[in-house]
């Protein structure tokens, strides 16, 4: 059973907080959508002032990520490979944060209110898996805090998929 916790202290420290639980969530399942979909969910209820939180998830044969497990509104379902934020960061294989979406050029507005995005990309032995991709309302919503340990969230997900 899950209980929210009340994350306190550090921003590092709430983040590896929520890396643990992250684990605990997903060491006993082997089923990827189900790990994504608690991931986001887990996301949701920790990020304050996002909007939108999920995963796209890569489909070689056609060349574009496609909408997976998130929390929040209704989002395009398919987003080409190196167009908009999220298949820029597919593409370019690293995180993209993007301080205000309006002055990214190709910018996708899958969510009119969305001001501000973080992408990272999800690769395991090299290959694309897809992208854990968050928006907010806000601009300059994410700093280098955000981005390092979004990474290592990452990584922990990646790892058990």
């Amino acid at each position: 059973m899950f209980a929210v916790e009340k994350y306190k202290g550090p921003k590092e420290e709430q983040f590896n907080l929520v890396v643990k639980q992250l684990t605990a969530l997903i060491e006993d399942e082997d089923n990827m959508i189900a790990n994504l979909s608690n991931a986001s969910a887990l996301l949701n209820q920790f990020l304050e002032r996002i909007n939108w939180v999920g995963f796209y998830l890569w489909d070689e044969e056609k060349n574009e990520l496609v909408l997976g497990p998130f929390q929040g509104l209704p989002a395009c379902v398919r987003i080409p490979f190196g167009k908009g934020v999220c298949g820029t960061a597919a593409e370019k294989r690293e995180t993209l944060v993007v301080p205000d979406v309006n002055q990214f050029p190709g910018h996708i507005a899958c969510d009119a209110n969305s001001q501000s995005e973080i992408v990272i990309p999800m690769i395991k032995n090299d290959q694309l898996i897809g992208v854990l991709d968050i928006d907010s309302p806000e601009v300059n919503r994410f700093d280098e805090i955000d981005k390092k340990k979004l990474e290592e969230f990452v990584a922990a997900l990646v790892n058990h998929l």
